[in-house]
């Protein structure tokens, strides 16, 4: 898996884009292809030397951290609507956790954050949770703080797949929290209906006649072309301007005919549910969750991987505390749990094993615990320039502004 080596370069400045997760605002799903163009980034090479602000680590007398993530990334009991490890965790430590899941766009964060983050102020945010290209750009610009490892002891039991990557080499300032891939997601009665199958494993099958205007893809870029990069007989990991436009000309042949009903975040599992698509461009996490009447696998020619990161904000005011929930979760245990509910790929060592003891079809789900074969089909987007991340994200707007 050492694809996480080969990520996305950091975003040097905010251009219009959108990006993983965002629910999109200007069109709904079952109408027009149409959306709203969000904060967006370009790109540039990484230097983590620049210093965090420190601030006043008061974890001791203020027992508590708080916690941004992403949209159904916790486990969450439905009969009382708690995080149960959140419980278990204040019931060890003593340590309350405030866990909001308000982390719905990678720029539109960074955007938020980032003025008190070069004044040297408190978000008021212990963890953030930014997806690898962007977690790289926290760390260059010193928004990130370096962690005590003495107080992450777990931190021993992440994959060695992940242990190194060029914009945080032995993950000073980040670590994985969940990663996860980009490919189809289906309703197996719907595609069964309408192609006679119940497995999609082709581009050739996304983009058959008979599926028009049933289709969503993905509003962000780095998730949806590789799909249809590497589908065009070209490396995602090491495209050129040209091929980089072929894939853009393509998708826009296929907003203009009325195949593609909507570029999407994952608002896609509504309308999956609901009938109003019936494949997608997706999440495999999202997709795990919905059960056995929906189906993800990637094209056969290759989908998209991604890695979501914790960090601690420069400034954060209750650093040790962050420290500590974070090994809390790097148990293999816990960890399991986790995978179990979320349905992404654990970066956690042991994690299959305690999840075999408890769920042993959830232990061999691909989705969760990938097999070589499958990773071998997963690609990380080319790092990119400052250049070609300006041109590519404005060709990217207005294609999906359409």
């Amino acid at each position: 898996m050492n694809k996480e080596e080969k990520l996305q370069d950091i975003p040097a400045e905010i251009r219009p884009f959108l990006t993983r997760r965002r629910v999109l605002q200007a069109g709904a799903i079952g109408g027009a292809a149409a959306v709203a163009a969000a904060c967006g980034a370009g790109g540039s090479t990484t230097d983590s030397s620049a210093p965090a602000a420190e601030g006043v680590d008061i974890s001791e007398t203020d027992k508590k951290v708080v916690w941004s993530n992403w949209q159904a990334y916790m486990p969450l009991s439905e009969t009382d609507q708690t995080y149960p490890d959140l419980v278990a965790f204040t019931a060890e430590t003593g340590i309350e956790v405030n866990y909001t899941e308000d982390y719905n766009d990678n720029n539109e964060a960074y955007a938020k954050y980032k003025p008190l983050l070069d004044k040297g102020q408190s978000l008021g945010v212990d963890i953030v949770t930014p997806t690898d290209w962007m977690a790289a750009l926290w760390i260059q610009n010193g928004y990130a703080m370096k962690f005590d490892d003495a107080n992450i002891p777990n931190k021993a039991n992440l994959n060695e797949a992940y242990r190194n990557v060029s914009w945080d080499p032995g993950r000073s300032f980040s670590l994985p929290w969940q990663s996860g891939f980009a490919g189809f997601g289906w309703n197996k009665a719907k595609l069964k209906e309408t192609l006679g199958t119940d497995k999609l494993t082709s581009m050739e099958q996304f983009f058959d006649p008979k599926l028009k205007g049933k289709v969503v893809v993905l509003s962000e870029l780095r998730d949806t072309i590789p799909l249809v990069l590497s589908w065009q007989g070209n490396d995602p990991t090491n495209f050129t301007d040209d091929q980089f436009q072929k894939a853009i000309d393509f998708l826009q042949s296929k907003v203009d005919d009325g195949h593609i009903q909507a570029f999407t975040g994952n608002e896609y599992i509504q309308a999956l549910e609901g009938g109003d698509v019936t494949a997608v461009i997706a999440w495999s996490g999202d997709i795990g969750q919905m059960g056995a009447d929906y189906g993800f696998d990637l094209p056969e020619t290759g989908g998209s991987i991604f890695v979501d990161n914790v960090l601690i904000p420069a400034g954060a005011e209750h650093k040790a505390n962050a420290e500590k929930i974070i090994n809390y979760f790097y148990d293999p245990v816990v960890a399991a749990r986790v995978a179990a509910y979320v349905q992404y790929i654990s970066p956690i060592n042991g994690a299959a094993e305690e999840l075999l003891k408890t769920d042993p079809a959830l232990a061999e789900n691909p989705l969760i615990f990938p097999p070589d074969e499958l990773l071998k089909r997963a690609y990380s987007a080319m790092t990119f320039t400052p250049e070609q991340a300006a041109k590519y994200s404005d060709a990217w707007a207005k294609l999906i502004g359409n």
